[in-house]
């Protein structure tokens, strides 16, 4: 079965006081819905239209494991604290 994938970019950048409350509660809830992170951060260099904006990549067993780690209750919590802020978020296949 072929890996999942959450790839999430951020479109502006996060309220600083926000994202540290909301990444370690995140970190948590995607590590213990089996998350491997692959990359984390600010982009070394952006090409076409891409935005100077944080970017995460989170390595899952299935699709279907990283939808629901996505949506599952302990995730909706750690995402409230984040507050508003606009971001790209996809879940997509690996090749193999």
């Amino acid at each position: 079965m072929p890996k999942g994938y959450i790839v999430v970019s951020y479109r502006e950048a996060p309220n600083e006081k926000n994202l540290s409350n909301y990444a370690p509660k995140a970190l948590e809830a995607m590590k213990n819905a089996g998350a491997k992170f692959i990359a984390r951060g600010m982009p070394v260099a952006t090409f076409e239209n891409g935005i100077e904006q944080r970017t995460v990549i989170a390595e899952f067993d299935s699709t279907d494991l990283a939808r629901a780690a996505f949506t599952s209750d302990a995730y909706k919590a750690a995402f409230a604290l984040l507050g508003d802020v606009e971001r790209d978020v996809r879940v997509i296949e690996g090749l193999d």
